[in-house]
């Protein structure tokens, strides 16, 4: 199950479709499952448990587009006052390196009133340094994770007359060990993986697969007739940018982090305008001059991000803080607390380094930044 829909025919028949959904359907890559979906399905059969002496086998939850995945149980365990349920990871053709992981939640009862309380069990990191969407000292479990679990707890409690006060653990086995091939460690993010996922799926990047997505969406827009197309990171800046313009399905780019890939093709192939949407960060890359947005392949830079802050007004103690920075999202904030407007700054120089790609194509640009969710924290004029 996935986002996908059906589509067929070349670009410009009457069956082509676009769009983030065409785009992913014409890899032919199979989407999987983010850490928190299967997290949240894990805390639903252990909570289910606890309430009613069964494990559901499959296990089926809602994701935030309203899709219904269901999953099988790996491990469970029932005692007491606790439960927990374990479920494998189907990352499904993305090389991801949780693929297989064994994600567990345990499920434990709380005085009425208490509401529900996370923790981070065996393999799952806490947050140790400024600049990401939790506080310091919480568990590395990403605020949508969070957002479904508690929803979650909430339908099962109705359901089955709980309170919906619990302590929910979620735990990676052999997640310390995997974390090591991550960003983790360097964001300070200790003992473990971070628990992510912003819509429950994992949408699957083959380089060529993807990059010959995005031709295709191209493709299939002008032959629609659209003279202003989005390329976006994510279904994040997709949505902004659909609640900016209101474009049509068939106008939006899922880039992902091949912003070059975007920028090269419409260069051979111009839409009078342009627009980039994306994380705040992974375009702060573009503006630097990187056309792979990836983060194994580029990262935030920043002292390029110090540099742009004094063009702004920042003063020495300022940028040196902003090269010092734990992260690109915590750069921005501490520019935001100075009315230093680092945002508008990011999205004038990706504009810039989009437009020398383009060399002097028919094709007017625009960039948005935006943060984690979808608050627009930068934007260029159109040149």
């Amino acid at each position: 199950m996935d986002e996908s829909s059906g589509t067929g025919g070349a670009p410009g028949s009457g069956a082509a479709k676009g769009g983030r959904r065409a785009q992913l359907e014409h890899t032919g890559l199979r989407p999987g499952w983010t850490t928190g979906a299967c997290a949240t399905a894990a805390t639903t059969a252990a909570y289910t448990a606890l309430l009613t002496g069964e494990f559901p086998d499959p296990v089926t939850i809602t994701l935030p587009k309203g899709q219904k995945p269901s999953f099988a149980l790996a491990a469970e365990r029932l005692s007491g006052q606790s439960a927990m349920a374990g479920i494998v990871k189907d990352a499904g053709d993305d090389p991801d390196v949780t693929h297989g992981a064994l994600i567990r939640a345990t499920v434990r009862r709380l005085p009425a009133g208490t509401g529900v309380v996370f923790r981070a069990g065996p393999g799952v990191g806490t947050v140790t340094r400024p600049g990401l969407p939790l506080p310091v000292g919480e568990a590395a479990i990403n605020p949508v994770p969070r957002r479904m679990m508690r929803e979650h707890v909430a339908e099962v409690a109705e359901r089955h007359g709980g309170s919906g006060d619990v302590e929910i653990t979620v735990s990676v086995d052999h997640g310390e060990e995997i974390a090591r091939s991550t960003w983790n460690p360097r964001l300070g993010i200790v003992g473990g993986l971070s628990v992510l996922g912003t819509t429950g799926i994992v949408v699957p990047y083959s380089c060529s697969a993807w990059i010959d997505s995005i031709r295709r969406g191209v493709d299939v827009a002008r032959a629609a007739g659209r003279t202003h197309v989005a390329g976006c990171t994510g279904s994040t800046s997709e949505r902004t940018v659909m609640a900016e313009y209101a474009l049509p399905e068939d106008a939006l780019l899922d880039m992902g982090d091949f912003a070059g890939a975007v920028l090269k093709y419409v260069r051979r192939h111009p839409v009078d305008r342009l627009t980039i949407c994306g994380g705040f960060a992974k375009l702060s890359k573009l503006a630097a001059g990187h056309l792979d947005l990836h983060s194994g392949r580029s990262q935030v830079d920043k002292g390029f991000l110090a540099a742009l802050a004094r063009d702004g007004g920042a003063d020495e103690r300022l940028a040196r803080e902003v090269a010092a920075a734990n992260t690109g999202l915590a750069a921005l904030q501490l520019c935001q607390g100075a009315a230093v407007p680092l945002g508008d700054l990011v999205a004038g120089a990706a504009r810039d380094e989009a437009l020398a790609v383009l060399r002097g194509a028919p094709v007017a640009v625009d960039v948005i930044c935006i943060d984690r969710a979808g608050t627009v924290v930068g934007r260029s004029s159109v040149r």
